[in-house]
């Protein structure tokens, strides 16, 4: 020990052990690396490069003039609540009260407070999640003391996971299924034959609950957006979970919400145990989102869309490179496992911290999103939230890096 250094206690297992959202890491430092002056073409974060609508932000202001900046209870104004549920029902074709509703600082404190509340911390009650997946999933499932179960989704399948394998998984301690469609990393979307095959699965196995992560429900391209909440039986088991960021690129207000009639009392008890309630000016702000003028989301949409085809057109013509066309949200999940060998680099990440020293351009690997998986070789992620400009600038940076790094 230093001298003069004072002693820190130790951390906990729980502290020590907390994953992080690599997104961000990575944002950092090509943040740092643009403060000495390097000219970065960024695909690493999933936010709309768009400003929140015009009425939105009317809303907030509004909020704010009118003294609506206090407490509220903690699952949400009734306004916010019953514009959720109408919306979330709508989407998915069911009946959803605004008793069902919970509202909170984003979609992802969700994750843990359903974790938390159908696991024992311990007790070696397990969690089945998607990989590649959002790295939250995993980092929460240890978090809370539960036993992670790695699902894996496999490109031969449009990123979607072999129902075989999810049967082969669920054992008497599996306690909590989570899926996501529109999916992140991979830009996958489940179809209907595959939720009607999940369900018969689950319809064996009636302990299991499902967290139905469907932020992105809005950005569904092949085909239209289907929850596995509309399925027989899996209804009251399910946890719906959206919100407003991605949608109206209200990333920085903060609001999500899940509908579940059974834990909806139990996930205020987590927020007012946490975080107390969202934001009372972003959830005005989140009712205007869902019950006025959809012109801004739509056109996003159509502009998301009109990329997809772009990247991947481009993603394509770089030597060693290929990319299925994703089905929905807004990134684009290349297997790089020949432009990996024809420059020299071990592996997917090797690779993505070449492009950014030497190419700059900065993305994901997938070891950012969990485990390999086994004989899909090696990927990157890219968000496409950003410009036409920059995606054509950024993938001809790529398709320069391989050419003149080629062995």
């Amino acid at each position: 020990m230093n001298a003069g250094v004072p002693a820190v206690p130790p951390l906990s297992r729980r502290a020590e052990s907390l994953g992080t959202e690599n997104a961000f890491v990575v944002l950092a430092e090509v943040n740092a690396l643009a403060r000495h002056g390097r000219d970065i073409v960024s695909f690493c974060i999933g936010q709309p490069d768009f400003p929140t609508p015009a009425n939105v932000q009317e809303a907030g202001i509004a909020a704010i003039r009118t003294g609506r900046h206090g407490y509220t209870p903690s699952a949400g104004i009734d306004e916010l609540r019953a514009a959720a549920a109408k919306d979330i029902g709508a989407r998915r074709g069911l009946a959803v009260d605004p008793d069902e509703v919970v509202v909170a600082s984003g979609a992802k404190p969700f994750i843990a407070y359903t974790i938390a509340s159908v696991t024992d911390h311990g007790a070696g009650d397990e969690v089945i999640y998607p990989v590649p997946g959002f790295p939250i999933y995993e980092s929460q499932i240890l978090a809370n003391g539960a036993v992670p179960v790695p699902l894996f989704l496999r490109e031969s399948r449009g990123f979607a996971f072999d129902p075989a394998e999810l049967a082969a998984k669920i054992g008497p301690k599996t306690r909590l299924l989570i899926l996501n469609t529109p999916h992140n990393p991979t830009g996958g979307l489940l179809s209907g034959g595959d939720l009607d095959a999940i369900a018969a699965v689950l319809a064996k196995h009636p302990q299991v609950w499902i967290f139905a992560d469907e932020i992105y429900s809005r950005l569904a391209y092949d085909g239209a957006f289907e929850s596995i909440a509309t399925r027989p039986g899996m209804r009251e088991r399910t946890i719906l979970c959206d919100g407003a960021s991605k949608t109206w690129a209200m990333t920085g207000w903060r609001i999500g919400y899940a509908a579940n009639r059974a834990l909806a009392p139990v996930f205020t008890r987590w927020i007012t145990n946490t975080e107390s309630c969202a934001s009372q000016i972003s959830q005005w702000a989140a009712v205007e989102a869902i019950n006025g003028p959809q012109d801004g989301a739509e056109a996003m949409r159509a502009k998301f869309l009109e990329r997809r085809e772009l990247i991947v057109r481009l993603l394509d013509g770089v030597p060693g490179v290929r990319c299925r066309m994703p089905g929905g949200a807004f990134y684009a999940w290349p297997n790089v496992t020949e432009a990996c060998r024809m420059t020299g680099c071990a592996d997917s990440e090797e690779f993505r911290k070449r492009l950014l020293h030497e190419a700059g351009v900065a993305v994901l690997a997938d070891i950012h999103f969990g485990r390999r998986v086994p004989g899909d070789g090696q990927h990157i992620r890219f968000s496409y939230a950003t410009s036409n400009e920059s995606i054509e600038r950024g993938i001809a940076r790529v398709a320069d890096f391989v050419k003149r790094c080629t062995r």
